[in-house]
C-alpha cells in the first residue's frame, strides 16, 4: 500500500506510483519486469512480449507519456498488426496491454489506459 508518509520525509524512496508504475525509465530492468510479471501470473515473459515491452519503452522515450489510451494503441497496434494486433496483444498481456504492459516495461500508463481484462477469448 502506498505510503505519503514516507514519500514526504524521504522522496528518494518514491519510486512507483500508488499503481505500482514506475516513476522512471531507469530504475527498470529485465528482473524487475520479469519479477512483476510472476506476481501478475503471466510466468516467464515470452520473445513476443519482451518486443513490446521494449516497444513501449521506446516509444515512451521518444515521446513522452503518450496523451491518452486510444493514442497509444493507435500507434502499437499497426506494429503488431501482421501477428493479429489488438488481440493478439491482449493474448500477451491478459490484465490489457497498456495497463500491464506499461507497468511491465517501468513507465506510466498513459490516461484512461485503465484496460478491464479482455473477455473475447473467454
Amino acid at each position: 500500500m502506498f505510503d505519503i508518509n514516507k514519500a514526504l520525509t524521504d522522496p528518494e524512496l518514491l519510486t512507483h506510483d500508488p499503481e505500482s508504475n514506475l516513476y522512471e525509465l531507469e530504475p527498470w530492468s529485465r528482473e524487475i519486469a520479469q519479477d512483476q510479471a510472476h506476481l501478475e501470473g503471466l510466468g516467464e515473459l515470452s520473445k513476443m512480449q519482451w518486443r513490446v515491452l521494449y516497444w513501449l519503452r521506446g516509444h515512451f522515450r521518444r515521446n513522452g507519456r503518450a496523451e491518452s489510451a486510444h493514442q497509444l494503441m493507435r500507434a502499437i497496434e499497426p506494429v503488431f498488426a501482421k501477428e493479429g494486433g489488438r488481440r493478439f496483444l491482449y493474448r500477451l498481456f491478459p490484465q490489457g496491454p497498456l495497463s500491464q504492459g506499461c507497468r511491465l516495461a517501468g513507465i506510466p500508463p498513459p490516461p484512461q489506459a485503465g484496460d478491464a481484462p479482455c473477455s473475447w477469448f473467454g
